[in-house]
């Protein structure tokens, strides 16, 4: 097969919305790892990327043969306040290829070096930054949570600055669209708005196109950017993660995760956790990020309000609460391992998370926990599981195990329910680090064993064992800043 096929549809769109721009090359590359699993379901050939030529391309050095690398253009609310002055700093939009159900994925290369839109900055990814999205693209995917992903990292020796001296990386990301909100809001708050229709005609055809054939095909794309963005919503808050920087240039068309910057996945439960260090205010709090999504979808509308009379977007709009809810119990019911639908179960959630949050205890683990013994058992030993929170567990398990009988299903089968839905191993930040600093001193191994673990998230192999456990006390207070 050989190297990729491309096709740049999006270079075809008015150049207001993108630069032409050759990457720069990193100094003393070294492939650190490919995505295999993504590899074989984008049909591409593994050979190929493993050769010389696939790793000067990851590197820079080159340009494929067929692809066109180019800058998008778009602008963003950032912590709120509007920047026009946005886009692709740090990577290049390569082309895109199709996969053998004939889907079409961007590859995107990050960290490629300075575009039109660096704002005085090197263009540079670094090896920290790069491995985390790594590993939370192949997590959140294994998790069923849409995010784009990434297909191959590249290390360097190439010296970049941020807080300390840093060595350069790139990590070529796979995603089904890189156009964001901020590419809409950018052309409205510029005077571009004779270009919203061309953009929004581009996006409904590639992955919108049962739209296409409507009179008010804006409006029905619309409609669906908001379920699509409330279902997601749900997600993060159904497997406790937290983006940290939900500005409007970091949210997708389509409704997958993109760029990952501060991120955390919740460890102790604490619904007012803050993983951005540099997000004083708190805007992006986890508890916080459902309302931020539908604050986003405004800026959105805002955007497309040439496109769409108002009262159609008002009526989209307020599908977006509905549709979160709605997937949101879902899937919390699915992590109990509820199937059916009760009046009472959002209470039941509820008065889970408070037991938790109120006892300090950690949010994967009991829930894992629930899957480990019979709920006969767990009662008898509630002290010594729950210790000050015993008689509240208590009375929550009794609770659970009268639902679970009216749901009509045996122990083993609520077990067997119960592990299928909550992974035994989660992506802890220390993980990361342990991961990112054997890297950095040119150890490979951690890295690939941690992404084996977390694309296999539910299944418990013995010799993953140290991969389960809580994070050890200097693991606990790690600050992550967007930096990278």
């Amino acid at each position: 097969m050989g190297s990729p096929r491309f096709d740049n549809r999006y270079t075809r769109l008015p150049d207001a919305l993108w630069r032409r721009q050759t990457p720069s090359p990193l100094r003393n590359p070294r492939l650190i790892d490919l995505n295999q699993p993504l590899l074989a379901e984008l049909g591409l050939d593994a050979a190929w990327w493993a050769s010389p030529e696939a790793l000067r391309g990851l590197a820079g050095e080159i340009v494929w043969p067929g692809a066109d690398p180019v800058a998008m253009k778009y602008g963003g609310h950032q912590f709120g306040v509007w920047n026009p002055e946005l886009g692709d700093g740090r990577g290049l939009l390569l082309g895109e290829v199709t996969d053998p159900e004939g889907r079409p994925w961007d590859l995107h290369l990050k960290g490629s070096g300075p575009t039109p839109f660096s704002r005085m900055g090197d263009g540079r990814a670094v090896l920290r930054s790069s491995i985390r999205e790594y590993l939370a693209g192949e997590a959140l995917h294994a998790l069923g949570v849409p995010t784009t992903r990434a297909l191959a990292l590249v290390g360097s020796g190439h010296p970049v600055r941020r807080e300390t001296m840093e060595t350069g990386a790139t990590l070529l990301r796979v995603a089904d669209s890189h156009v964001r909100f901020g590419h809409f809001e950018w052309l409205f708050h510029s005077g571009r708005a004779d270009l919203l229709p061309v953009l929004a005609d581009h996006v409904i055809a590639r992955h919108y196109p049962d739209c296409q054939a409507r009179d008010d095909r804006y409006a029905a794309f619309f409609t669906q950017v908001v379920e699509r963005t409330a279902r997601l919503m749900a997600d993060w808050q159904r497997v406790g993660f937290a983006h940290g920087v939900m500005n409007t240039d970091n949210f997708s068309i389509t409704g997958q995760t993109l760029d990952f910057g501060p991120y955390g996945f919740l460890e102790t439960y604490d619904p007012y956790h803050i993983c951005n260090h540099s997000d004083h205010n708190g805007r992006y709090a986890w508890y916080l990020q459902p309302s931020v999504g539908l604050w986003n979808l405004n800026a959105l509308a805002h955007a497309l309000s040439p496109l769409i009379p108002v009262p159609a977007l008002k009526e989209a709009l307020a599908g977006y609460e509905p549709a979160l809810i709605a997937h949101y119990d879902d899937g919390m019911r699915a992590r109990l391992g509820l199937a059916t639908t009760e009046a009472d179960d959002r209470a039941l959630v509820h008065d889970w998370l408070t037991l938790l949050q109120q006892g300090g205890f950690d949010l994967p683990r009991r829930f894992r926990a629930l899957a480990d013994t019979t709920l006969d058992i767990q009662l008898e030993f509630a002290e010594a599981d729950w210790g000050g929170q015993a008689d509240a567990a208590r009375g929550w398990l009794r609770r659970y195990q009268a639902r679970v009988a009216r749901e009509g299903i045996g122990e083993d089968e609520r077990r067997r329910r119960v592990r299928a839905a909550n992974p035994a191993y989660v992506l802890r930040n220390y993980l990361a680090e342990i991961a990112i600093k054997a890297a950095e001193h040119g150890d490979d191994q951690p890295l690939k064993t941690l992404l084996e673990v977390l694309r296999q998230p539910f299944g418990e192999r013995p010799e993953w064992a140290a991969y389960a456990g809580e994070a050890p006390a200097w693991g606990r207070c790690l600050n992550i800043s967007c930096s990278s």
